[in-house]
């Protein structure tokens, strides 16, 4: 695990990135648009968030759902199944 080229290092390290962690937790009260998310993560900015949120996405922990494709569009995150694992162990975390 420790070695740079492992899998289980490499995850790790992209779940370990700063905001990812508090998105994951303000996901778990269900689907959020990207506006809403802000306003629960004081600190984070527009670039830092949409980006998070790309990477997640590729990761599979966050869906992207477009709720009105005309401008402007209106989306909305969520979790994914693979990403709602991640619950209890974030529960035993803040506990």
């Amino acid at each position: 695990m420790l070695e740079e080229s492992c899998a289980t290092r490499q995850a790790l390290e992209r779940f370990a990135a700063k905001w990812r962690v508090l998105v994951i937790y303000a996901l778990l009260a269900g689907p959020q648009r990207h506006a809403e998310l802000r306003r629960r993560l004081p600190g984070i900015t527009q670039k830092v968030l949409t980006e998070t949120l790309r990477g997640m996405e590729s990761d599979a922990l966050v869906e992207r759902r477009v709720l009105k494709e005309t401008a402007p569009q209106h989306v909305e995150y969520s979790l994914t199944a693979l990403g709602k694992t991640l619950q209890e162990p974030l529960a035993a975390i803040c506990e």
